[in-house]
């Protein structure tokens, strides 16, 4: 698990289109743990302090994180074109094969094979999602004020049940003032 804290020169429009289609092509069922390794480990477009910044605002906006990030870095990099090149390569190979996918899950899916592949699926899927966690946390580290926020941020939505939308809407104007007054 290595951390990378230097930037390659900033990619053109074209080569987003060909990162994000790499990815929708080869992270199929969760792809976020897969964008941090490409984008900060692999192509080094940003530092993973950087990343786990922007990762934070797309996941405050609505919609999906990874489709959120996409945008932000094709908008970063290289305006409205970057955007619409991330977005597209991100979908496009995954729209197919999610149809394809689908046609034969509707012909074939109280077969013991197809279903165990599918529970197979969903395990691979849940350990990227804590191998993304420890990655995002990483950063955090040396800032425990962040860690105590991100912890009862957790402790609200996964222990007692909160909604997201009214917890994230108290606790991020609360973690931006409670960080500025700590840093100031």
């Amino acid at each position: 698990m290595t951390t990378i804290d230097t930037k390659a020169p900033a990619p053109g429009t074209a080569e987003i289109f060909r990162g994000f289609l790499i990815l929708g092509l080869t992270g199929f069922g969760g792809v976020l743990p897969l964008a941090r390794h490409m984008i900060v480990e692999q192509r080094r477009w940003l530092t993973a302090t950087e990343f786990t910044d922007t990762l934070s605002l797309c996941q405050f906006l609505p919609g999906g994180n990874i489709i959120n990030l996409s945008v932000a870095i094709g908008l970063r990099f290289t305006g409205i074109a970057g955007a619409l090149a991330a977005v597209i390569g991100l979908i496009a190979a995954p729209i197919v094969i999610v149809l394809a996918l689908g046609l034969v899950y509707a012909r074939f899916r109280s077969e013991p094979h197809v279903v165990h592949m599918f529970a197979g699926l969903a395990a691979a899927a849940a350990g990227q999602l804590v191998s993304m966690a420890v990655k995002l946390a990483l950063p955090l580290r040396r800032k425990p004020l962040a860690i105590v926020i991100a912890l009862v941020v957790f402790a609200a939505i996964a222990v007692f049940h909160l909604p997201l939308v009214p917890t994230m809407l108290v606790a991020a104007p609360l973690s931006i003032y409670a960080t500025s007054k700590a840093v100031a």
